[in-house]
């Protein structure tokens, strides 16, 4: 954006909270749906050990060994399910904000909340960074996040109909 016609504070203009959203090193995992998918693997792997030994004290669990392991492999898919859906949160905030024909923005505070219309030029180029380059990344999201879904719903109804 030209800084001389755009009041926007330059931490929130659209292209800008996108770049720095790239930058982060959580927000820069579903870039690539491998790099998401090894981050959400490791999350789970470590979440999975954390619940087997948490749920190994438990009476109940000592009696069946099968059930002691399924329930820690699906509650601990909570994990990485938490952690898509902030990933998502965050990447169609700056999606929304890049298709917008306007800016909403705040000069100081929350209290004084202003709109500018975008002019054309920038609507176009910022309309194409988030066709290009952040659709992809909601996609890979929302894919890896209705996989995780699809496995803890299963754990779901594998508890609820099964006894073991």
């Amino acid at each position: 954006m030209n800084e001389s016609r755009c009041p926007v504070p330059k931490e929130q203009q659209p292209t800008n909270e996108f770049i720095e959203l790239s930058k982060s090193i959580i927000f820069s995992w579903p870039k690539t749906k491998k790099s998401l998918i090894l981050a959400l693997i490791k999350f789970w792997v470590v979440t999975f050990i954390l619940f087997i030994v948490i749920s190994s004290g438990s009476i109940h669990f000592k009696t069946s060994i099968i059930k002691y392991v399924l329930l820690s492999f699906f509650t601990s898919l909570s994990i990485p399910l938490l952690i898509s859906i902030r990933l998502y949160l965050g990447w169609n905030h700056v999606f929304k904000r890049l298709t917008s024909e306007r800016v909403e923005y705040e000069e100081s505070g929350w209290y004084d909340g202003q709109v500018w219309i975008k002019p054309l030029v920038l609507r176009e180029k910022e309309s194409l960074i988030a066709s290009i380059e952040v659709k992809p990344i909601l996609k890979n999201i929302i894919q890896i996040f209705s996989i995780i879904s699809v496995l803890a719903l299963s754990g779901i109804l594998l508890f609820q109909y099964n006894n073991f």
